[in-house]
């Protein structure tokens, strides 16, 4: 299987951590998205969104994230990560959209604006867009927090809404968002950022970005 990849993506690193976390072997095939290689003829062929990442398993094509682990973990299903009971499915579909629609956008907004803008020579924080995607963190950070009040993982087990939730907070501290107030996010991303699958994925976006 190919993995089109780029090691800035939130949503190349979820599918990366999801492999790493079931040991599915990936070739992966680097997108240089600032030379715009997400933009030719011949990926748009692949990916007419041209967006990364985009899962190759034979003649079989398929983008989206979410998607692209629903497939890995279907491919292991004794492993857990997406159980095909209805009710546990669709309490892992719920986090995952929801990450996808609120928290997702409004934390990755924030450290777009705080940090990766400057990594990249982007200009300077724009602090309206900032402070009103503040106002979404402190809304949506609460709604997970109590949710993880009595659970490890965020549909009871561990699965693939975990990584999904967890692409949105690697840069929560360079981008100032904290979470002193929400003790059961704070512990879960812990144990999440503990595991070598998710550690082993991380690791090319983080020495991108390393001072």
């Amino acid at each position: 299987m190919k993995l089109y990849n780029a090691d800035l993506s939130p949503n190349a690193l979820r599918v990366r951590a999801v492999a790493n976390e079931l040991g599915i072997e990936l070739e992966t095939i680097e997108v240089d998205l600032m030379k715009g290689e997400h933009k030719t003829a011949s990926y748009l062929a692949i990916n007419p969104n041209g967006k990364v990442p985009v899962l190759v398993d034979g003649d079989f094509v398929l983008w989206e994230s979410r998607a692209i682990d629903g497939y890995l973990a279907g491919l292991k299903p004794e492993r857990g990560l997406c159980p095909t009971d209805a009710r546990k499915r669709a309490i892992i579909d719920q986090w995952s959209y929801w990450q996808a629609i609120h928290l997702g956008p409004a934390m990755q907004g924030v450290a777009f604006e705080r940090v990766v803008k400057k990594k990249l020579g982007m200009g300077e924080p724009d602090e309206t867009a900032i402070e009103s995607q503040l106002k979404n963190v402190a809304q949506f950070l609460p709604v997970l927090d109590a949710s993880l009040a009595n659970k490890e993982w965020v549909a009871g087990d561990l699965s693939i809404a975990d990584f999904a939730m967890a692409s949105t907070f690697m840069f929560r501290d360079r981008a100032g968002i904290s979470l002193d107030r929400t003790p059961h996010v704070s512990a879960w991303i812990d144990r999440l950022e503990e595991r070598a699958s998710w550690k082993s994925a991380v690791a090319p976006m983080l020495a991108l970005m390393q001072d």
